[in-house]
């Protein structure tokens, strides 16, 4: 499991807008505010997304980026982002690699019935490509705030 302080792994995924996004063109540039979630255009997703999408520009005044991850396709999170006008990267972990990197591709029960996904998480990656602080079990509601609250104490 990873844990705070530990170097965050690196990753390179097809992001929405037809770019390969690795962490380490952010490094000694910007924070990563590197978000998990389960599926696209999904209740509780909608609302973290949106939390982000309203928080960008103060998100943004702490020099960091969003990035969201989640298994769904580049295809699927064009038209997430299109139908919530999101003004940030979503990456398709389609094969999950990095979600199990991450220690966020967990098994999950859901009235008894076991199965594989994504447990909400984010990572706040510093500039030196540490982690810095780790969001479990995130509620969207709110998730924002707290995420704000941390790059605004650092």
């Amino acid at each position: 499991m990873l844990k705070e302080g530990d170097k965050a792994p690196e990753f390179k995924l097809p992001a929405h807008n037809g770019e390969e996004i690795s962490l380490k063109q952010f490094a000694g540039k910007k924070k990563v505010v590197l978000y998990f979630y389960p599926k696209d255009d999904t209740p509780g997703c909608t609302v973290e997304a949106c939390g982000f999408r309203d928080g960008i520009k103060k998100i943004q005044a702490k020099d960091a980026i969003v990035l969201g991850v989640s298994p769904d396709n580049v295809e699927s999170h064009n038209k997430f982002i299109a139908k919530f006008k999101l003004p940030f990267l979503l990456l398709a972990d389609t094969d999950k690699k990095v979600c199990q990197d991450y220690g966020v591709w967990v098994e999950k029960n859901m009235y008894g019935k076991k199965y594989m996904g994504v447990a909400r998480s984010t990572f706040i990656i510093d500039k030196d490509g540490k982690i810095e602080k780790i969001f479990e079990k995130v509620k969207p509601e709110g998730h924002t705030e707290e995420v704000l609250n941390l790059l605004q104490a650092n």
